[in-house]
């Protein structure tokens, strides 16, 4: 074989490499990916960042009456969270001592502890308060929690058989070292105001906000004490079918009122880096016969891939009050998170999705600390939610007598 021949297999087998490697390369498809477009948008304020704390509910709530301030025209204010919760740990404390230990005292609680502490003592700018004394660069509440605890324990055990009567002011002497005193007045424009007038010159008012949930195990359209362990004030719900309790949050987020939502992050379905939650179909009674075809072929490890891939919308579950209930009294659905629903959108299949605006700061992921929930995932895990009672639809707020 002479080398022009060599030459000409060379270029050959050259050109067939690069053949096949354009042929490979043409046939890679690109992920479908969620598209979504608007439809409702309510205003609302800056992503802000819980850090390390379980305070989710305060974040939340907060960022529900910020936006509530826009909708009242008292404008942008950004409010102190820790100030609320400043409040609150007094107020677990004291019922914690009050009921012998048998309570619970966590970093957790509901959108209504934050209305709790608003109702008795206003709310403040983040300028006045930041809740951090403790020469830390962000929130971290583990160990003034845990000591605290402590004492409250002994506290209760109560060794010396006389409950001295200084404990109350010794477990807040520690809460003030590691949160700072809330203060009692401020300046706003050139005026020194308590947290009560604040709050009352900015128009909001914490008597119109009601909480809603959605479970058989009490009568609907009454109020019922959900069994929550967050629930730890033991604070009123009123009960509705579900669906119209999403008949609420349709109603109140096209009418320019936000949603203070309630609910559990725990589902694989459940995806904050990639800003969305879904309920995928992964039981074969509910497929379409080509859907089951597929999936039987499919092995665990690629039936749970092929779930949670989040490259495109899929089909999902069908959510009635049966499986709510059934999730809620086995424990799959818990009130494992609170966040702000801010809008509806849907894909482009035309599935709704819920605008969650979350409390995990605005660069944790591509959607700027945003996530798009689908009607399904909102349908089964939220466990309550808070509403302004004009965001109620008529025949509903009848039903309930309000």
């Amino acid at each position: 074989m002479n080398f022009k021949q060599l030459s000409v297999i060379a270029l050959s087998l050259t050109l067939c490499v690069q053949g096949q490697a354009f042929a490979k390369k043409k046939k890679t498809v690109e992920p479908e990916g969620f598209k979504f477009t608007t439809v409702a948008d309510v205003p609302t304020t800056e992503v802000r960042n819980q850090e390390s704390t379980g305070t989710c509910w305060a974040f939340a709530t907060t960022s529900f009456i910020e936006t509530e301030l826009i909708r009242l025209g008292a404008g942008h204010i950004d409010l102190s969270e820790m100030f609320t919760v400043r409040h609150a740990y007094s107020q677990k404390a004291l019922r914690y001592f009050r009921l012998h230990g048998k309570a619970n005292y966590s970093e957790g609680g509901q959108a209504h502890d934050v209305l709790n502490v608003v109702k008795e003592f206003g709310f403040i700018p983040e300028s006045e308060y930041s809740g951090n004394q403790y020469q830390s660069d962000y929130h971290i509440h583990q160990e003034m929690v845990k000591s605290t605890k402590a004492m409250l324990d002994q506290i209760v055990q109560n060794p010396n058989k006389k409950v001295t009567p200084v404990w109350n002011k010794s477990v807040n002497g520690v809460l003030d070292t590691y949160m700072g005193a809330a203060p009692e007045k401020f300046d706003s424009n050139g005026q020194m105001v308590s947290p009560v007038e604040f709050m009352k010159q900015t128009g909001f008012n914490p008597d119109d906000y009601i909480e809603l949930t959605s479970y058989s195990h009490h009568p609907f359209y009454k109020e019922m004490n959900l069994e929550i362990p967050d629930n730890w004030s033991d604070d009123m719900y009123y009960n509705l079918p579900i669906d119209e309790l999403m008949a609420v949050i349709d109603n109140a987020l096209t009418n320019g009122y936000s949603v203070c939502w309630d609910g559990d992050v725990s589902e694989k379905g459940f995806s904050h880096r990639n800003g969305v939650a879904i309920l995928p179909i992964s039981d074969v009674k509910d497929m379409t016969n080509s859907e089951i075809e597929k999936w039987d072929a499919m092995s665990k490890k690629e039936k749970n891939a092929s779930l949670y891939k989040f490259d495109k919308p899929r089909s999902e579950v069908k959510v009635d009050q049966a499986l709510r209930q059934a999730t809620f009294d086995n424990y799959q659905t818990t009130d494992d998170h609170l966040m702000h629903l801010t809008g509806i959108v849907k894909d482009q299949n035309g599935t709704p999705y819920y605008k969650t605006k979350n409390s995990w700061a605005k660069n944790s992921n591509k959607m700027g600390g945003y996530l798009n929930m689908s009607e399904s995932y909102v349908r089964l895990k939220t466990v309550a939610i808070m509403v302004h009672k004009d965001a109620i639809p008529a025949d509903i707020k009848a039903k309930l007598g309000l």
